[in-house]
């Protein structure tokens, strides 16, 4: 008997020994792999700007003076100064595809007509300056159903709701007026693009939420649908990147919180904040 508890021992023993030594085997393979390569992050810097050519298509609309004037072109051109120091490989913008494509040709070969545009005065010089052959429009079309937000705040008491937001988001546009008139357009874009500016300023879709009650919630519709839109564009972005890029992308201010929260939150994608580029 003892003999045999003797063995089982004996057994036992060679077992756990076969295995430590298969474990230090496999933790000596493990650890003579190379490890992988870590890519580098895609870097992006989203620049909020406002409607150069007064377009008139928004709530709320900023009056601008004529662009393609002497001293606004001084302007732009400091601005232009400013972000090529990120020296960017890719350049992005509020156009779709197909119409970026077509009109950044005409640009660089001098046959596009004289342009007010935000997308031709900001990123066509940008992408010209840092020798690009493309500007990606990456813009997704979507739906803005503030009518019937409209519709059912003002029939169920509830119109003060947008009146407050409608009041905040005004009074920041005459601000901006301001500061456009009296300290230029570089001011104007750091101004859009202060970080706290911009949490406010997606405040305004927050509070389409109190519109609403019980099944009917076109306030919450409202809302779907502007992220809905926003993250259509954000796809975009990503899909038109490769690890090491530096991308500027110009769009709308009202867009910008939302794209710099997906950069920010995507693997692999690093968020620059604009303002350290642009003048003071």
């Amino acid at each position: 008997m003892s003999a045999r508890i003797g063995d089982m021992r004996y057994a036992a023993i060679m077992n756990w020994m076969g295995l430590s030594v298969a474990c230090v085997c496999a933790h000596a393979a493990l650890a003579q792999k190379p490890a992988e390569p870590q890519q580098p992050a895609v870097r992006v810097m989203v620049v909020g700007v406002f409607h150069m050519s007064n377009p008139g298509h928004d709530l709320h609309n900023l009056k601008v003076d004529d662009v393609l004037s002497a001293p606004m072109q001084k302007q732009i051109e400091q601005v232009n100064a400013g972000m090529s120091r990120f020296r960017p490989t890719v350049v992005m913008a509020e156009w779709p595809e197909k119409q970026a494509d077509e009109r950044y040709s005409q640009f660089l070969a001098g046959t596009l007509p004289p342009s007010r545009n935000e997308v031709v005065q900001l990123g066509f010089r940008l992408a010209k300056s840092a020798g690009l052959q493309r500007v990606e429009g990456i813009d997704a079309d979507g739906e803005f159903p503030y009518e019937a937000v409209q519709k059912f705040a003002e029939t169920h008491g509830q119109a003060d709701v947008l009146a407050r937001a409608n009041a905040a988001i005004q009074a920041k546009v005459d601000r901006q007026a301001k500061i456009l008139s009296g300290q230029g357009v570089g001011a104007t874009l750091r101004f859009l693009n202060d970080p706290v500016l911009l949490r406010d300023d997606n405040a305004f879709y927050r509070e389409m939420l109190r519109v609403g009650s019980g099944t009917d919630q076109p306030g919450a519709e409202l809302l779907t649908a502007w992220y809905h839109r926003n993250f259509l564009i954000c796809s975009n972005l990503i899909q038109h990147t490769k690890p090491g890029d530096r991308v500027v992308v110009f769009y709308g201010a009202g867009h910008a919180f939302l794209l710099r929260q997906c950069v920010a939150e995507t693997p692999g994608f690093e968020l620059v904040e604009p303002n350290g580029f642009l003048p003071r």
